[in-house]
């Protein structure tokens, strides 16, 4: 008999449930969870939320305190966080963790925790500000202008170095979240700064691989005199490097890219078509939400709403090697 997955909205009442009821133990005789329970959820389980739970593993494996992680991959979807939040919530969990999936459709849960008695920690997105201000504790957050205008500046450095003040540049977005919004903001900022005549000729949704791809060739078509494709994330970033590949415009057309993984790097050591590349390590985010959520637990008030996690920036085919080396798992 094949047994059918539970329906959606059922699966992070399954995964909280399983996990408060398993009994495990750690050190010597203490129960795990003993210092602290904490619920946290994932946008989704590869890249940079592959980080984020690494570092909030690890961080709670070297606290020396026995806290337990009751987790979630949401899957980009708001009622599978709402359900979750929910249940943790009623269970009592010390402090509650996460990404939200929207900034508004996210409001109710973040709402229902705060009346609940449980302390939220947003990191990397958050809901819309006035909201936050009243239902979360701590913000954990790279600069997405900053994150942006870095980019931008590198892009400038290409094309005054190749003699072109007049770059055609394709936006692949990932908008549905306000930090890309804000990313592209600070790019073109930076940009248009220096390059008064720069264009963008483009800005199109194209969040994940397959898409970019698929958005990127129609660009390519569609504005043969394009000069580059700025990807807000990582998904944009590689399927604009397969697009290039792909219509054989290697050398012609480069790429200003998010969000370091494997094949970022890779790319980018090749420096054929990946010029630079911006970052947020997710695992340097979890590790500050691990120490967010022991403080917020010892009853310490933040002292700034906002806890800036670091921006990397990475222009060399040395640089790409590094990260391949220095990150052999893959996980940024």
């Amino acid at each position: 008999m094949v047994r059918r997955p539970p329906p959606p909205r059922s699966r992070a009442l399954v995964s909280l449930a399983a996990a408060l009821c398993v009994p495990v133990l750690a050190g010597c005789g203490a129960r795990l969870g003993e210092d602290g329970r904490v619920g946290v959820v994932y946008m989704d389980a590869q890249g940079f939320y592959a980080g984020v739970r690494q570092g909030m593993q690890s961080h709670a494996e070297d606290s020396g305190r026995e806290l337990q992680l009751l987790e979630l991959n949401a899957r980009g979807d708001a009622s599978e966080e709402s359900t979750f939040v929910d249940v943790a919530a009623s269970a009592g969990v010390d402090v509650l963790v996460l990404s939200p999936v929207s900034a508004t459709a996210s409001i109710p849960a973040l709402r229902l925790a705060h009346e609940s008695g449980v302390p939220v920690v947003c990191y990397n997105t958050c809901i819309e500000d006035e909201a936050a201000r009243e239902y979360v504790t701590a913000y954990i957050l790279g600069d997405p202008h900053e994150f942006g205008r870095q980019l931008g500046d590198a892009a400038a450095d290409h094309f005054e170095g190749e003699g072109v003040d007049d770059p055609r540049i394709a936006v692949l977005n990932c908008e549905f979240v306000e930090v890309c919004v804000q990313r592209r903001e600070g790019f073109e900022e930076a940009l248009f700064a220096r390059l008064p005549d720069a264009r963008i000729v483009a800005n199109q949704e194209g969040a994940t691989i397959d898409e970019a791809v698929d958005v990127g060739e129609r660009l390519l078509t569609a504005h043969p005199d394009l000069d580059a494709f700025y990807g807000e994330a990582g998904g944009a970033t590689m399927g604009a490097v397969r697009a290039v590949g792909n219509r054989g415009r290697t050398g012609d057309v480069v790429v200003f890219g998010s969000d370091m993984s494997t094949d970022a790097a890779r790319a980018l050591a090749d420096h054929r078509v990946l010029k630079a590349n911006v970052d947020i390590s997710g695992t340097a985010v979890g590790l500050l939400a691990g120490e967010t959520v022991e403080r917020v637990i010892a009853g310490e008030e933040p002292e700034e709403f906002v806890t800036p996690a670091p921006i990397d920036l990475y222009t060399t085919p040395e640089h790409g090697e590094e990260w391949l080396e220095t990150h052999p798992d893959g996980i940024p």
